[in-house]
């Protein structure tokens, strides 16, 4: 049997990483409806959001690492994250989609050797990095890990590029070449990217990376103290009611559009709301109402942007979020925790419906 192929998607917070995976599942099973796509997901904070969306969307197997980093604090889950999808899901290929911090080279390298280790399992087949096109002039600036996503990539996607003029891109692929690497990219539709683009790079740099290269790695970019742990920080929320207990979508509402993109980078929650209270920031992309008058939500928000997908009721849901009104975790830019977790606490943005105010708890993780 093949070593099943590995690719790693990188990219900043809010690039479109998950959107990008979930448009590769339907071409690939219009080419072969067995097709099994499995997902190893690191997450921010203590809620497995992204996982759960995946999960609703005909992704075969999902393993979620949550509340650390893939490439440093959580390295030692990798392996048995792997060995799971590949024993009881019998992927044909394995994804795994990092935090927004994660340093790419560092899990190649890990990544490598679990493939060393285990011979003839598994093949790292690439890197692939998303380019938040409309954003990342901004946090590159300040994004120290931003950077290294970009430099060590076999391949960098340009998302989100539809809405600004062809100078902005032409400026953010100028910042990408000052980097001094020469990798391949791609625009993106609309967060569509052609599966034989994504899969099958065979990327000689990822490949390439040993544990040798390590030490020289992490001293010339990848200071921990200094830059990885510091970039953001995180507010893991949950509001609890009685049962059937329902999230006020109005007063959510205002928390999204209302909170600046300089301050928030992402929002993401499991949460039940009334159908007629929450839309997606692109009414024409919100899903209808499910018959109920209340819905299980997932919300993803990322720069002034956001959906409400409804879940499927048959998916079983994550014990992290499942019999709470709502499950969040906010990710801050630096030193933006403290005034967050004081406006959730007094603001009465985050309510339950019918003037029932909740056991609303806020704590800080990161």
């Amino acid at each position: 049997m093949s070593p099943i192929p590995i690719t790693i998607v990188t990219g900043f917070l809010g690039s479109g990483k998950t959107t990008i995976l979930l448009n590769l599942v339907p071409q690939l099973r219009a080419t072969n409806p067995s097709y099994k796509l499995a997902l190893v997901k690191n997450e921010f904070g203590d809620v497995a959001i992204d996982s759960q969306l995946a999960s609703s969307s005909a992704v075969s197997g999902v393993q979620e690492l949550l509340n650390g980093c893939i490439c440093c604090n959580l390295v030692g889950q990798l392996a048995p994250a792997l060995s799971e999808l590949r024993d009881t899901v019998k992927p044909d290929r394995i994804v795994i989609e990092t935090s927004g911090s994660a340093f790419p080279a560092t899990l190649a390298i890990e990544v490598n050797r679990i493939a060393r280790d285990n011979p003839g399992s598994y093949a790292l087949d690439g890197v692939v990095n998303v380019i938040d096109v409309e954003n990342w002039a901004g946090y590159e600036d300040t994004s120290f890990t931003a950077r290294l996503q970009a430099k060590y990539t076999d391949l960098i996607v340009f998302n989100k590029w539809e809405s600004c003029d062809e100078r902005r891109l032409d400026e953010v692929r100028d910042r990408v070449g000052d980097l001094e690497v020469d990798v391949a990219w791609v625009k993106s539709d609309r967060g569509r990217v052609p599966a034989d683009l994504i899969f099958g790079i065979d990327g000689g740099l990822a490949g390439a990376l040993t544990d040798g290269d390590l030490t020289s790695l992490q001293s010339h970019d990848h200071d921990h103290d200094g830059h990885h742990q510091s970039e953001v920080e995180v507010l893991s929320v949950s509001l609890r009611g009685p049962e059937g207990a329902v999230v006020d979508g109005d007063k959510l509402m205002t928390l999204l559009q209302t909170a600046p993109k300089d301050e928030v980078y992402r929002i993401k929650s499991v949460l039940t709301a009334s159908s007629a209270t929450v839309k997606s920031s692109d009414q024409n992309n919100t899903p209808p109402p499910t018959s109920s008058a209340s819905t299980r939500y997932i919300l993803n928000w990322a720069f002034g942007r956001w959906t409400f997908t409804p879940t499927e009721s048959p998916i079983e849901e994550h014990e992290s979020s499942r019999d709470v009104a709502l499950r969040m975790t906010l990710i801050l830019a630096r030193y933006e925790s403290a005034k967050w977790k004081k406006k959730l606490e007094t603001e009465g943005l985050l309510v339950l419906q019918g003037g029932n105010a909740g056991e609303l708890t806020v704590t800080k993780i990161a």
